[in-house]
């Protein structure tokens, strides 16, 4: 069998990256969305990462997904008492994401997974040429 730990260790941040670009449009598209109850509104959520590894000695490491955690941020109240969701005071309640934050998130996260297709994509150019050495 062959080793596959770069294989691994790449795809296992893939598959992070992918879980925060979810979650990180997960917030953006909620980000204007506002609930006249503040324990209702929605709460931004972000990926936690920890660390594990690969391989028969356990010396490549690479990331894992080990929960989805929501803010623990108050919700922004707003005055709107014409507001067809507004509660008994004229107050909405929006969640606290600042949407520029977001897209640097969201870039960097884009980022990291495509240089994790570029380590996949040079192993596996490298392997072929290693196979095709001995023809």
């Amino acid at each position: 069998m062959p080793n596959l730990t770069i294989f691994d260790v790449a795809g296992s941040g893939m598959h992070a990256q992918s879980t925060r670009l979810n979650t990180i449009a997960s917030n953006l598209a909620n980000a204007d969305s506002v609930s006249g109850d503040p324990n209702a509104v929605y709460r931004p959520r972000e990926p936690v990462f920890t660390v594990h590894g690969f391989g028969p000695d356990g010396t490549h490491q690479g990331v894992r997904v080990t929960q989805i955690q929501q803010s623990q941020a108050e919700p922004i109240a707003r005055y709107q008492p014409g507001h067809p969701q507004a509660d008994g005071q004229g107050y909405v309640y929006a969640p606290d994401i600042d949407p520029v934050a977001q897209m640097v998130n969201l870039i960097s996260a884009s980022r990291s997974y495509q240089a994790n297709v570029e380590v996949m994509n040079t192993a596996k150019e490298l392997a072929l040429a290693t196979l095709n050495m001995g023809r």
